[in-house]
């Protein structure tokens, strides 16, 4: 069974791809345009930049001017139809909101995540009331929010985890994530249940950060996940959480620096078996 693919990662590598067969042939995108007779660079600098889902024709157009020839077209032709379709489970993504479909692409074709988090649990590992309590609260700035459909998709995308052939997941959680804050005491205990009962999964590894460690003096500044993809050609990425919107790095330089990070953040965490020994010692707190 073939593994599924990531659509935004896909695009991303679509585009470097035809952008590096552009600058093969020395072209620039005017001339490039001209040939084909696009109204404007805005649709090519698009698709190279992996910014929107490419028209199997228009690759196939760019491939005869840049003079590709098999077996390179096959290939580049198979990535642009992953890049073009919606393939499997995320087709029933519709009302995800625009930030949480970015996450589903990159988790639907991911072969590794890591994780960190300093202060809230990750939405793959969310309870329904849990998740439900934090898009509330967000939804104090962005009133827009439809709180319940946002559960739902964060439902929707944790079926990644039980699938068939589940990425390998590991998720680095500061001290500070079991503490109930101001939760509902019966909604912190379900969420520490629900840790403690991952953990049970093969693929699945939950490590704390216990308060005063870090990973050799290094301190994230803002939550980040780390992706890697089954086809190394495939760009590793990192996304960063922020309070209105994400961004995504997917340069070798500063995904070496965050792969670095993790590293050091791992050294630093209790073992699987520790963790769960806290958590479950949480629990009865």
């Amino acid at each position: 069974m073939p593994l599924p693919t990531s659509p935004v990662i896909r695009r991303a590598r679509l585009g470097a791809e035809l952008r590096q067969l552009r600058r093969r042939e020395s072209l620039t995108l005017e001339q490039v345009c001209d040939r084909l007779g696009w109204a404007s660079t805005s649709k090519l600098s698009r698709i190279e930049l992996g910014q929107s889902r490419p028209d199997l024709a228009d690759v196939l157009d760019l491939l005869d001017v840049y003079k590709v020839s098999t077996p390179a077209r096959e290939a580049l032709i198979v990535i642009a139809r992953d890049a073009a379709t919606s393939r499997g489970w995320w087709k029933t993504l519709g009302e995800m909101s625009e930030r949480q479909r970015t996450y589903a692409e990159l988790e639907a074709g991911a072969a590794d995540i890591v994780e960190y988090q300093p202060s809230v649990v990750p939405g793959l590992l969310q309870t329904p009331a849990y998740a439900r309590v934090l898009v509330a609260a967000g939804a104090q700035l962005t009133p827009e929010v439809d709180v319940e459909a946002e559960v739902r998709a964060r439902a929707l995308r944790q079926e990644v985890l039980r699938r068939a052939y589940p990425p390998r997941y590991t998720a680095v959680l500061a001290e500070a994530v079991c503490d109930p804050g101001d939760l509902p005491v019966e909604i912190w205990r379900e969420q520490l249940r629900h840790l403690v009962a991952v953990t049970g999964l093969s693929h699945v590894t939950v490590r704390l950060l216990p308060r005063g460690a870090a990973g050799g003096g290094l301190h994230p500044l803002t939550p980040y996940s780390c992706y890697a993809f089954p086809d190394p050609a495939d760009p590793r990425t990192v996304m960063l959480e922020a309070l209105t919107t994400d961004v995504r790095l997917a340069t070798v330089l500063d995904v070496d620096r965050y792969e670095r990070m993790t590293a050091a953040l791992l050294a630093a965490a209790l073992s699987p078996e520790e963790t769960v020994t806290v958590l479950a010692r949480r629990v009865g707190e």
